[in-house]
């Protein structure tokens, strides 16, 4: 019988919500005694901040409550397993519609599955994000980041087609 990830999220997403947080990811990774339930949390932007992120008091709170009741309803079958919950990072990655708007004026680094414009890599700075679709400002440090006209080169990507993409820190 396969292992069923619905039910574990469903517990994660409630303990989350309670504590006015939101579930990123929730993953098992590895099997038999090695397996490893990842919990991805964040807190969710207010007005005009585009990331409040979570505290260390956050990540254990979660893990306490979430440990407790995956105990009692013994939803994840085959013995033991480690629980980690973690933030996303400064360079998370992006992957549902909701995170690429909220990120919307953020540096990132994206691979696409298909070519764009003769590439799958970029680096831009996403200026825009509709209807499934992101626009990228390239980057000044690429070869041909810039029209002939010397304004900077924007991409349009649709979201079906990103393989990967992550938050490259500013600092």
């Amino acid at each position: 019988m396969a292992f069923e990830l619905d039910p574990v999220r469903e517990i994660v997403e409630r303990v989350a919500a309670s504590s006015g947080l939101e579930v990123v990811d929730v993953e098992m990774r590895g099997g038999g005694k090695g397996r490893m339930l990842r919990i991805v949390i964040d807190r969710p932007a207010g007005a005009g901040e585009p990331h409040a992120g979570v505290t260390h008091e956050d990540c254990a709170n979660v893990s306490r409550e979430v440990s407790t009741i995956l105990d009692v309803e013994d939803v994840i079958p085959g013995g033991s397993y480690v629980l980690e919950v973690s933030s996303p990072g400064l360079d998370r990655k992006l992957s549902r519609p909701v995170e690429f708007q909220r990120f919307v004026g953020s540096l990132v680094k994206l691979t696409t599955r298909n070519e764009v414009a003769g590439n799958r890599h970029f680096l831009g700075r996403l200026t825009r994000f509709e209807g499934n679709r992101l626009a990228l400002e390239l980057g000044n440090d690429r070869k041909q980041s810039r029209t002939a006209a010397n304004t900077p080169q924007i991409v349009e990507i649709e979201l079906s087609n990103v393989e990967k993409a992550n938050l490259v820190p500013e600092i």
